[in-house]
């Protein structure tokens, strides 16, 4: 993995996709790059009754149900709100970071968190489940996310959690000065193809719409064991 930022994979059964991207302009998105979030939107409302939809679907909530977490409600993965939000007509455009981030994940399927590096305070992160007691605020507004037996990335060495499949931690979020970023990208180890290929989009994005050096890769390796 690219020095930027180092992972380690704490859970069997899953894998990560990952980019690291420097450089970022974090300005409001290109009509090139809105007009491709609109193209995803739509085509992902078009596809989701298909068995492809319906598989990638099961698949992820399957990911996160584990122990006391049930993916349901408002536990479900980021990737059932976006699409639930393209199908309504009330897709969120933010800001080149945010908007690529969810246009790979409404395109995917996949749930992806987004970190800003200088707020994290590090580049070592741990993908774990979360423990008893384990919460942190998610929005403006101070709501907390329950992170017992849910899959996160906590922050290092202090193993401190800042983002999971389902909501971020506000403390690490991306903001419109942010130029250093983590993509995370998570799925069952029956998914790697499609992680590894969202993590290759996010990149290419981030490279053409923010501006940025990226580098992405897949966690374990493709190959590995």
């Amino acid at each position: 993995m690219s020095t930027a930022a180092v992972i380690e994979l704490d859970l069997e059964g899953v894998v990560l996709g990952w980019v690291a991207a420097e450089g970022c302009v974090a300005g409001p998105s290109s009509p090139a790059l809105l007009e491709e979030v609109r193209r995803a939107a739509e085509s992902a409302v078009a596809d989701r009754e298909s068995p492809r939809s319906l598989v990638l679907k099961a698949a992820v909530r399957g990911l996160l149900r584990f122990g006391a977490y049930k993916p349901t409600g408002r536990g479900k993965p980021a990737s059932e709100y976006l699409l639930k939000a393209a199908a309504e007509e009330t897709f969120p455009v933010v800001n080149a970071l945010v908007d690529i981030n969810n246009l790979v994940s409404v395109e995917s399927l996949l749930p992806i968190s987004l970190a800003d590096l200088d707020r994290a305070g590090t580049c070592r992160f741990r993908c774990r489940r979360g423990k008893e007691g384990e919460s942190y605020v998610f929005n403006p507004s101070g709501q907390v996310l329950d992170l017992r037996d849910l899959i996160l990335l906590s922050r290092l060495p202090g193993d401190e959690p800042c983002a999971t499949p389902v909501k971020d931690s506000q403390a690490t979020k991306t903001h419109a000065g942010s130029t250093r970023v983590l993509g995370v990208i998570y799925a069952p180890a029956s998914l790697a193809r499609e992680a590894g290929e969202a993590a290759e989009r996010m990149g290419d994005l981030l490279a053409r719409h923010a501006g940025a050096s990226v580098c992405w890769g897949l966690l374990p390796p493709a190959g590995h064991g």
